[in-house]
């Protein structure tokens, strides 16, 4: 997942030197637009804190899954600009110390983020479909210990990347990139084993809890004679659809980068670099507006939402209605997986 830059020391690069300037140069092009996403996820992040803090009780289970999918999101999207630089510039400037810290929290946040989105999601699935059953699970206590566990999880899954990212320099000129070689360690064999760890316990195992849990949330609401069971029915679709568009294609093209990269010819690994560069580009994207997904889309924070820019903005009272009534209901069997 680091910025793809010809490594030095392969045996089958000394035969047959490839250079790789043309995806490198798609990665540095599409690297302008990590700036944009750090900022766009900042402010839109930094709004679902103020609404929660203003409007909502910052303790209920929901909120506090949410306020940790907002602290991975940030942690994730910090690690970007960084990485841009580095792209464009095709050397690393910030020394070996940041090195290993951008990547670790990158991965802190890619990981974490997964986990907080299957978390909401399983939490939405025990609203609508077995909310009375299990009315003691969804505690704050157990929202709190899973927010633990999470966090602990993903703080181990870190350790990998850590120690395999280093700085060193070939022909004068600074990289960052997960060492070839490290004495006494079987390098290779470590990445491919934490490739597939992250591939199971990061994709499969939360696509599968995903798609049960949606699937369940769409038998359960059809079956309702809520009004709102079309609009729930939408946004879950488009939750779905979102995660498989940009989750499947990155994950496909990393297992082909890890399994066939070194049998392909310099013309393939060229096209393997580009289309990971492009696959990257929408992973980060969904977790750039996911936390948007869990609140803005639903009614009730469109309604925070617009007391919020009253408040600051009272020339628009007159342009802008909001309902002042609405009133959290977290015993609603039909209740909008998102907080209406």
């Amino acid at each position: 997942m680091t910025p793809t830059n010809s490594s030095s020391g392969s045996t089958d690069e000394q035969i047959e030197p490839c250079t790789r300037d043309d995806d490198n140069k798609l990665g540095a092009n599409l690297s302008y637009i990590y700036y944009f996403m750090f900022v766009f996820s900042f402010i839109t992040n930094l709004l679902v804190l103020v609404i929660i803090h203003r409007f909502e009780k910052l303790y209920t289970v929901i909120n506090i899954l949410l306020l940790n999918l907002v602290a991975s999101s940030l942690i994730l999207m910090s690690s970007l600009p960084f990485q841009a630089v580095y792209m464009q510039k095709s050397e690393w400037i910030f020394g070996s110390a940041m090195c290993k810290i951008v990547f670790s929290i990158y991965y802190l946040g890619f990981y974490s983020s997964v986990f907080f989105l299957t978390l909401l999601t399983f939490d939405r699935y025990l609203v609508f479909v077995h909310f009375m059953p299990v009315v003691h699970v969804r505690s704050r206590r157990n929202a709190i210990i899973s927010s633990a566990v999470v966090w602990v999880i993903s703080g181990l899954a870190c350790i990998r990347p850590m120690i395999l990212h280093g700085t060193y320099r070939h022909w004068g000129t600074e990289y960052c990139e997960e060492f070839a070689r490290i004495d006494g360690m079987n390098v290779k064999k470590l990445k491919k084993s934490g490739f597939y760890i992250q591939l199971c316990v990061f994709l499969i195992l939360p696509l599968a809890i995903v798609i049960f849990c949606y699937t369940r949330i769409v038998i359960t609401v059809k079956k309702s004679r809520s009004a709102s069971k079309f609009h729930a029915v939408r946004v879950i679709f488009m939750i779905v659809v979102l995660f498989f568009i940009c989750w499947i294609p990155f994950n496909i093209v990393e297992l082909l980068h890890y399994e066939y990269e070194s049998v392909w010819s310099c013309a393939a690994k060229k096209k393997l670099g580009s289309a990971l560069h492009v696959t990257r580009n929408m992973a980060y994207i969904y977790f750039c507006i996911s936390p948007m997904f869990y609140t803005f889309v639903g009614k009730k924070f469109q309604n925070h939402f617009k007391q919020l820019l009253v408040k600051c903005f009272p020339r628009l009272q007159d342009h802008i209605s909001f309902n002042t009534d609405i009133k959290t209901t977290h015993t609603s069997r039909t209740e909008l997986s998102l907080k209406k």
